[in-house]
């Protein structure tokens, strides 16, 4: 194998705005190519392409040719440059990885270009470890996804396109690998990218959120990639990635609640997957989808459950192998004019390729010449992770040389064709992806069908699937060995199949001129349209549709239905079908007996279960029967085979036995067989393609309709393996333009033609085969007669087409005729415009012209018809059988006619009529012309449509001719005045010649040509050319006497939801239809009407009828005055049948949901019934109506035009007793004892007293109770905290909450207040509905109009007269005027609010209006944040209900306005105010005057109470004289029952307040509580864009001031200044080597705060650490900002310098310090990190030597670091540590000890810092502590400034022995040397005079 990698291109001229580049490679002829990039100056693919080379080896003469292209130019403008490579050094060193960069591109003149490439090519010889492919047959584990249903599991349902809206929050990273980085995230949603800000160290914190709309379906979106990519900004871009993660929205959106919260990501590297986790990084990810709720938002889990929210990339990473053979049967490029295209011309084809896409790669095959059946053999390779994330592969087949036109589609889905064997407790093995070989059908439009359809059979391709277990290796595509080739064709043995069709009924046909027939085929097979398939009796017979009364058209086939034939050649897939039917027929029993289950109880329910367990025993038994026997030709057969009898007989074993528990228990055991079996009931390997049904008007395809074969298969195994279709009656619905093309009621067959000699028997009927023309003439000089034909043919089909003579016609082989030639009328094609008609309305055109004098007299025509044609004169117009004239001939006067109704003209030409005509009469005027009028009606004793037949027949004449005025018009029996043309059926049967063993109508072929040559036409004739072909033969079924289903009743009943003015359905049956009455303008008709249908004749068995009844259609017009009224729905239901009158059982109202134009129209509530006996007529139950409610507004001269409506359903909801005294309760509340006056309080308060005394809990919610005695109650509401602590424990962050919280509560709600289940709405007095436009039904999208209140009471009138009526409702009503009242709004804080700036955030602020009254300004914003505090209240002034609607909007601030609006709430403050649950103050848990939590309502808690029981018509409270005991009715509470605490501790003057408060709640009142607001955005509709939390409080003026407001300032953060004193080093790194060989660090420190990098401190430098140690004595002062409660570091910063505004981020607490080696000449050498979090700070050892890499103590336990560590403590708490703390430095993906820091930390206060100041470093002032200049060895100094003492120090010391052994070794040898030197001289004066110095010596004497 031969692999080359493309990494890179140098284009110089690169804008950054072309087309794309592409790099395509040739090797051996076989083209590659890569994907098309953005157009830049350096464009990256890094994407391998591989050739397999075969048996044939590489050689030295080899090369690859690489050209640059432009995407979608042509080559010669498109190139940017060409290279050749030579591959001669891959063959002498196999081994050698070939690499080359920057290789010059030249033009086609061989000159440079100036781009560049880098490229990679390695060659893998045949029979290496790298290029033997691993076996399909493995076995492997189990996957984590079942094979589901037909569609993806999780998959969201389809439909049109909605809102989404993608969130992806990066938290932190821990652990990311590299030394010294800066990481930056790239998140990548959809097309759309987006980037973090640039970090500092190994685990960064970021606290950034993106987020990304989309616009389209459920399946488009979960396709969209999240891509998650970690940088380090300081690497080169080649190696910066550290690395990804990435993922589908469908995971996320398949995950609960639409997120993932906080989980843990994996990354990988994307080139070296295999490397292991390259680091971890916490996301949180969110689909929000409009018109959902968005999850509530999750606290974070701790570092310490890593473990359980880490997410890993897939486990298992294969290869999906797709293999393309060949195609069969493609289309034609156009269809064909004339014959039969010639043998080798291919110019009616199109060149055509496959191409397929999975999980977002998309792959093509080579463009082959023009043909039908072309040849590929290539094969794909996707990478494939387990569990796969995308489950659909598209395949396409593609047209033209460019291959840019879609021909065929078809998907195939992953879950049908793999298993995870997780079905069943037990479990199987399961098996990985496969599919065949096997041809799998394409289908799309075809060009003469309508544009709409697109279910045509476009051909099949022979594919194959496998997987192997090995992750991709960069390769594509390639080619299939010869030897596969030739293996697969064994799989393809093929049977002739044969499909028959019986019509009996084709209704809802389209209208027109145009003849109508249907086409059935399969395949190309019985197409007319392909002439290059043999012809077939596959069409019916041309018919006229004809209008049935009412609406519709119908196809007037009577006694004889029509039959059509198709034979086809397949293969043999009959052992799926069987085993694919008998699971289908057993899915359909069990899902029959689990509804039955469901919907009954008691006896009834044992008895169905049982019959449940036996039929679901038997059908498993008669499957596994099958699958043992079953062939198993392709691995998938083999794998389902075994895992569909390991569940079968899993359950046959459970179904034997009963079940132990009981039937309950047997129902959600059912319903799971149901969903395990129905997943195996699929079969993807059906070669075979649909039988498609085409509605054929004239040359134009209109309608269509697909049937699966193995629903009409027949089989020799048995009726339950037979199609569930295969030989009944059933309905089709074709698909047409618009709805419905057409209802055709039909039988259809399919098996092998060998197996159809039991065919005529499912017919029931005889089957008549027969062969038809029509002989023509025309009028020539009054003489009829085939010439003069004026090159029309003499004989034709019913179309008008050329046929031969009926003596030249002989019958197929194997056949002979069955009697002479005969004349037969034709009754489908007479268009009998009167045929089902009740009134038919006569004209007669009476003419005259001028004569000479003036005068006027007859014309010639005197009577003619509206288009001028002659007909006989008005007296002359007979009245045909069974009608009777209801008045005689009168003028029709009206129009544009004078007083005698004439009506004038002048002709252009002497004999022809006027063109157009004037009511006024002028001497110019040569005719004129008058209308006669006449009615008749048909007789009651008519028989119906049998009778109109026999009329039309009995008017033909004895020769049966059909006369017509125009060659193609419409014919009639009986000859008129100008007729030119007549025509003739003749027809003649033809019988088998030798009886069959198989069906004869599959025995039907084409026979050769006539030996007698056709009649000659005339000169000019369109047939004379060539013989025209032998008409088609036609057969017919001679059906048996019809089932007479006399009545059809119909009953409808209100029809909901219908948008419209006025309604009339007329509902169909059969090709009979009715309409009801026409009602006034309504959306709610109610008809109360039965329809009867009479004698409507059904064929077939009566059993067949009551299994499967032909629906009955409905649809609902919307009737204009005078027009035929605009479809508004319909719908399709199904009648019950009773064949046993006796037995019959009326027919219950059911609801059938209407479909309209734009999708859901309403509903229908109606009865249908099929009976014999016309005496019984259904019951009709007893409606409860809708309730309309219309506005309407007044105005002058009674002008009172509507301004909206709603419709109120279910009215049993405001049902109640007609004597209950009082107000009707509130809707959704329990129904209470009439007999207490109390009710639900005096419920409530005697438990509450009890479970208080007892010291039990209260299921509702708990009374506030004072837990310990108090003493000094002022002194410790002073101690109490601020609101925020409150809050804060409130969530359960105790951490942020303050002491004395636990006494003062405050509920948090996570929703609106409104939606609180408890609080009823706050409807609780008046509900509100909202009000919507006239004219259409609502829908989610659209907004209300406005809105009513009100409330409704339903109770029964007494039917007496004499009886009183009961007591009137609503009698105690608040008093209606307005009230002015003081709205405190308290907004606390947002979140996940959706960004609206560049950078991902936003600038929100606050804005509260109220009627005219808006609050709000523009300078309080939040800068540069999606989670703002805002803390703030605004107090706005307003008269409820006049302002009612408050509404807060969250804006975003910009530099110039107008400001984006973020999103909006609106709270109704009327329902607030008077609902009773007293909404518009919480109570709080505690009374207090004074202090934080002073009472802030207007009336203290004692008169509330009596407020309070006033509302609900109590009697009002009384008090003790102590304040201890209230009593209300009958009921005493003492105080002693909520406090548990003795009364001395408490002050006695609150005990009258203490107690009212605890009786207020126990009423289960609105608390002191916080909200949850969502915000919407009226641009963005359903689509959430974040929360509000905050609270209203309303306060009437008129009950005086309240109280003073909460303050919810936010806390502001404390300024702390953190002291780091460096004391020494151990066993640092040693990174250099002096002159002298010995290793040494000149080491220093550097340390800054998360952050805060521009404070970056580093000490002195110690020189020459020959051990690693350093002395320092250095101090680091860090100042920063921290908030005690967020345990975090509050950061303003600007992003850049051009920022306006300060962006303020809150990152943990942590200090990060780096040692170095300090280099003066080139960078300086990193040697360790030591990062300490200041609230999680490790222990430190108090020794160096105990100080080890374990002692960090991180505190994640990573998956493989089990090592337990002690518990880490803050510094805001101990506030000074002291000792020792390990520096680590990665190698090789791993970390490991690299030095030890004695560090000395200490936080201090800002006024601590400022009473004991200190100087960084050593720099004055130096002191607490004090720190010494440190104590560093005398080698420690820079050589530079002192180089003596760098050889004192370097040389002198180490080398100091050698130094003095060496000086005297010198000194010795220049003695030597001196000796060696004068010792001869010497010795030769001694020899010479040896007395010389005594002689001189004895001279020297006196």
């Amino acid at each position: 194998m031969l692999r080359l990698l493309v990494a890179s291109a140098h284009v110089p001229g690169a804008t950054g705005s072309g087309l794309g580049l592409h790099v395509s490679a040739r090797f051996r002829g076989v083209p590659r190519g890569t994907r098309v990039v953005p157009e830049e100056r350096s464009s990256t693919w890094n994407e391998t392409l591989a050739w397999p080379l075969g048996v044939r080896p590489l050689s030295s003469t080899d090369t690859i040719t690489l050209h640059l292209r432009h995407w979608g130019q042509p080559a010669p403008r498109g190139d940017l440059g060409a290279t050749t490579v030579s591959l001669e050094p891959l063959v002498a060193d196999p081994e050698l990885l070939m690499s080359l960069s920057d290789v010059p591109l030249l033009d086609t003149r061989e000159q440079p270009t100036g781009c560049t490439i880098t490229l990679r090519c390695s060659y893998v010889p045949r029979g290496t470890a790298g290029d033997t492919p691993v076996p399909l047959q493995v076995q492997v584990p189990p996957r984590a996804v079942s094979p589901g249903p037909l569609h993806h599991p999780g998959k969201p349902p389809e439909g049109k396109k909605e809102d989404f809206q993608v969130r992806v929050k990066v938290i932190e990273g821990r652990q990311l690998q590299g030394n010294d980085i800066k990481p930056v995230v790239t998140v990548l949603i959809g097309q759309h990218r987006f980037r973090t800000r640039i970090r500092v160290g190994n685990n960064p914190y970021y606290n950034e959120v993106f987020s990304q709309e989309f616009q389209g379906t459920p399946a488009q979106l979960v396709a969209e990639p999240i891509r998650i990519r970690v940088l380090d900004s300081r690497a080169p871009r080649a190696k910066a990635t550290i690395g990804v993660f990435q993922l589908d929205v469908g995971t996320v959106y398949r995950a609960p609640g639409h997120g993932l919260s906080g989980k843990w990501l994996s990354l990988q590297h994307p080139e070296r997957p295999d490397t292991g986790s390259r680091g971890y990084l916490r996301v949180s990810l969110l689909v929000l989808r409009a018109g959902e709720p968005a999850p509530e938002q999750e606290e974070l889990a701790g570092d310490g459950d890593i473990e359980a929210n880490l997410l890993r990339p897939p486990p298992c990473a294969t290869t999906l192998q797709l293999r393309v053979y060949r195609a069969e049967d493609l289309p034609q490029a156009e269809p064909p004019q004339q014959g039969v295209p010639k043998a080798g011309d291919k110019r009616a084809f199109l060149a055509a390729s496959v191409r397929v896409t999975f999980a977002g790669r998309t792959l093509c095959t080579q463009v082959v010449a023009p043909n039908p059946n072309p040849v590929w053999n290539e094969v794909f390779f996707f990478p494939l992770r387990l569990p796969p994330i995308s489950d659909e592969i598209q395949l396409d087949i593609l047209g033209g040389s460019r291959s840019t036109k879609v021909l065929a589609s078809t998907t195939l889905h992953l879950s049908h064709i793999s298993s995870a064997g997780a079905e069943l407790e037990e479990g199987t093995p399961g098996f990985l992806p496969c599919f065949g070989p096997t041809f799998l059908p394409f289908y799309g439009p075809r060009p003469d069908a309508t544009k709409t359809l697109s279910t045509a059979y476009r051909g099949r391709v022979l594919l194959e699937l496998s997987t192997l277990m090995e992750p991709s290796d960069g390769c594509h595509q390639g080619t299939i060995a010869r030897e596969d080739i030739a293996q697969e064709q064994c799989h393809l043995p093929r049977h002739q199949f044969g499909l028959c069709g019986v019509f009996y009924s084709a209704t809802m046909v389209p209208p027109g001129h145009q003849l109508l027939r249907f086409e059935l085929s399969l395949g190309h097979s019985g197409d007319t349209s392909d002439v290059t398939c043999k012809p077939a009796p596959s069409v019916t017979p041309y018919a006229c549709p004809l209008f049935d009364g009412h609406r519709y058209h119908y196809l007037p086939w009577h006694g004889d239905k029509p039959v059509v034939a198709v034979t086809s050649s397949w293969e043999d897939v009959g052992h799926r079908w069987d085993v694919l039917n008998l699971l289908g027929g057993l899915c359909r029993r069990l899902e029959r007996n689990v509804k039955e289950m469901r919907d009954t109880c008691g006896d009834t329910r044992g008895d169905i279960g049982r019959r449940l367990l036996r039929e679901l025993a038997g059908d498993c038994r008669q499957v596994l029967a099958q699958l043992k026997g079953q062939p198993t030709p392709t691995p998938l057969d083999t794998h389902l085979r075994a895992t569909r009898l390991h569940l079968l007989q899993r359950v046959m074993a459970v179904a034997k036995r009963p079940p132990k528990v009981g039937w309950d228990t047997l129902l959600e055991v059912a319903e799971g067989w149901l969903g395990r079996v129905t997943a195996l009931a699929v079969e993807p390997q059906v070669g075979v393609p649909d039988a498609v049904l085409w509605l054929l008007q004239g040359t134009q395809r209109v309608a269509c309709a697909r049937v699966p074969a193995p629903d009409i298969v027949f089989s020799r195994s048995g009726p339950g393996a037979s199609g569930r279709l295969c030989g009944r009656i059933h309905t089709l619905f074709l698909e047409g333009p618009g709805d419905v093309g057409a209802q055709v009621r039909l039988r259809l067959w399919l098996g092998r033609v060998s197996e159809s000699g039991d065919l005529v028997r499912h017919l029931e009927g005889t089957l008549r085969v027969y062969s038809e023309t029509y002989e023509n003439q025309t009028k020539v000089l009054g003489k009829w007669g085939a010439r003069g034909l004026l090159g029309r043919p003499s004989f034709s089909d019913g179309a008008g087409q050329a046929r031969p003579p009926r003596h030249l016609i002989q019958p197929p082989r194997g056949w002979r005729w069955e009697g002479p030639w005969s004349v037969e009328p034709q009754r489908r094609l007479l268009p009998d415009t009167e045929t089902n008609v009740g009134q038919v309305l006569e004209e007669v055109y009476e003419n005259q012209s001028r004569r000479l004098r003036g005068q006027w007299g007859p014309a010639t025509p005197a009577s003619t018809d509206a288009s001028g044609l002659e007909v006989p004169p008005k007296e002359e117009v007979a009245c045909p059988q069974g009608w009777h004239v209801t008045d005689g001939w009168r003028v029709d006067m009206t129009g544009d006619v004078d007083e005698a109704g004439w009506e004038y003209g002048v002709s252009e030409t002497p004999g022809s009529p006027p063109p157009t005509w004037h009511p006024t009469e002028r001497s110019t005027h040569t005719h004129r012309r008058r209308r006669w009028l006449r009615t008749r009606q048909r007789d009651p004793s008519t028989q119906g449509q049998e009778q109109d037949v026999s009329t039309l027949l009995q008017q033909h004449s004895p020769e049966a001719w059909e006369y017509g005025t125009l060659w193609g018009c419409h014919f009639h029996p009986q000859p008129r005045v100008g007729d030119m043309w007549r025509r003739r059926r003749w027809q003649r049967q033809m019988v088998p010649k030798e009886p069959p063993e198989v069906a004869p109508i599959f025995l039907l072929e084409e026979p050769p040509c006539p030996q007698t040559p056709p009649e000659e036409p005339p000169p000019g004739s369109k047939g004379a050319a060539s013989p025209v072909p032998v008409p088609p033969h036609l057969a017919a079924a001679r059906t048996p006497h019809p089932l007479h289903l006399p009545e059809a009743h119909l009953l409808p009943a209100p029809l909901l939801h219908l948008p419209g003015a006025a309604a009339a359905p007329p509902p169909l049956q059969n090709h009979r239809s009715q309409s009801s009455r026409v009602l006034p303008p309504t959306l709610d008709p109610l008809w109360d009407q039965t329809l009867l249908f009479q004698r409507v004749p059904l064929y077939g068995d009566p059993r067949e009828v009551r299994d499967d009844p032909p629906p009955v259609v409905v649809e609902i017009f919307d009737q204009d005055k005078g027009g035929a009224g605009g479809a508004l729905g319909r719908s399709v239901c199904t009648p019950d049948v009773s064949l046993n009158v006796g037995h019959r059982q009326p027919p219950r109202l059911r609801r059938y949901p209407l479909g309209g134009p734009g999708g859901e129209a309403g509903e229908l509530l109606a009865a249908f019934e099929l009976l014999h006996d016309a005496e019984h007529l259904p019951e009709e139950e007893e409606l409860v109506p809708p309730l309309r409610l219309r506005v309407l507004d007044t105005r002058g001269f009674g002008y009172r035009p509507p301004v909206g409506q709603t419709c109120l359903r279910g009215l049993a909801r405001f049902g109640t007793h007609p004597h209950v005294q009082g107000r009707t309760r509130s809707p959704g509340t329990p129904k209470t004892d009439s007999a207490t006056r109390w009710g639900r309080i005096a419920r409530l308060l005697p438990l509450l007293t009890i479970q208080v005394g007892t010291g039990k809990g209260s299921p509702g919610p708990p009374p506030p109770l004072h837990p310990a005695p108090r003493q000094h109650t002022e002194e410790e509401e002073e101690e109490e905290g601020d609101w925020w602590s409150k809050f804060y424990a409130a969530v359960g962050d105790k951490t942020k909450s303050r002491r004395g919280t636990k006494r003062d509560r405050l509920k948090v709600y996570s929703c609106e207040l409104e939606a609180v289940p408890e609080f009823e709405g706050l409807q609780d007095f008046c509900q509100t509905f909202p009000l919507y436009q006239l004219g259409g039904h609502p829908t989610p999208e659209e907004d209300p109009v406005g809105e009513f209140k009100g409330l409704f009471c339903l109770y029964p009138l007494p039917e007496d007269p004499e009886v009183p009526p009961p007591p009137r409702f609503f009698q105690d009503l608040p008093p209606s005027q307005p009230q002015k009242c003081l709205v405190r709004v308290y907004i606390v804080r947002a979140f996940n609010l959706s960004p609206r700036d560049r950078n991902g955030l936003c600038d929100p602020y606050v804005r509260v209006s109220l009627g005219k009254t808006t609050l709000g300004q523009r300078d309080h914003y939040v800068p540069n944040t999606l989670e703002p505090t805002f803390g703030r209240l605004f107090e706005v002034t307003g008269t409820i209900p006049l302002e009612k609607d408050l509404r807060v909007s969250l804006m975003d601030h910009d530099l110039l306005p107008p400001d984006q609006e973020i999103g909006t709430t609106t709270i109704d403050l009327e329902n607030r105010l008077l609902s009773r649950f007293r909404a518009h103050c919480g109570l709080p848990t505690r009374y207090r005057c004074s202090g934080p939590g002073g009472w802030r309502d207007q009336v203290p808690p004692s008169r509330a109470l009596e407020l309070f029981t006033r509302s609900r018509g109590l009697p009002a409270p009384e008090f003790s004289a102590e304040g201890t005991a209230v009593t209300c009715g009958d009921q005493t509470f003492l105080l002693s029952h909520f406090e548990r605490s003795p009364l001395g501790h408490r002050p006695p003057r609150d005990s009258r307040e203490r107690l009212a408060l605890h009786v207020l709640h126990a009423c289960h009142l609105v608390p002191e509580h916080l909200e949850t607001r969502t915000l919407y955005n009226s641009t963005q509709p359903g689509l959430e864009q974040g929360k509000v939390q905050m609270w209203v409080d309303i306060f009437p003026v008129s009950l005086g001031p309240p109280g003073p407001p909460v303050d919810i300032t936010p806390r502001k953060p404390q300024r702390y200044e953190l002291r780091c004193v460096v004391w020494n080093t151990r066993d640092v790194d040693l990174a250099d080597v002096n002159v002298t060989g010995q290793r040494m660090s000149d080491i220093y420190v550097t340390g800054w705060m998360d952050g805060l990098e521009e404070q970056r401190q580093k000490t002195d430098v110690h020189y020459r650490s020959l051990d690693g140690s350093g002395a320092f004595n250095w101090r680091f002062l860090f100042s920063f900002e921290y908030l005690v409660a967020e345990q975090r570091c509050v950061l303003p910063c600007k992003d850049h310098f051009w920022s306006l505004h300060e962006t303020v981020r809150k990152v943990p607490p942590k200090l990060i310090l780096q040692v170095w080696d300090n280099d003066k000449f080139s960078a300086d050498d990193f040697l360790g990190v030591l990062e300490l979090e200041l609230t999680h700070l490790p222990r430190p050892s108090q020794h160096p030597q105990s100080c080890t890499s374990t002692a960090l103590g991180t505190p994640p336990k990573w998956p493989w670091q089990g090592v337990r560590v002690p518990s880490p403590l803050s510094l805001f708490h101990q506030r000074r540590v002291r000792g020792w703390w390990p520096c680590t430095l990665e190698e090789d993906g791993k970390r490991r000890l690299s030095g030890k820091l004695e560090l000395s930390l200490e936080l201090l206060t800002a006024k601590e810092a400022e009473e004991r100041p200190a100087g960084k470093g050593r720099e004055d002032p130096n002191m607490y502590p004090m720190l010494p200049a440190p104590l560093r060895p005398e080698s420690s100094f820079l050589w530079l400034q002192a180089p003596l003492r760098t050889l004192h120090y370097g040389l002198w010391h180490r080398y100091r022995r050698r130094f003095c052994l060496g000086l005297a070794a010198l000194l010795l040898l220049a003695l030597l040397l001196a000796f060696v030197y004068a010792a001869p001289g010497y010795l030769a004066m001694k020899l010479v005079d040896p007395l010389q110095g005594f002689s001189h010596q004895l001279s020297s004497q006196p």
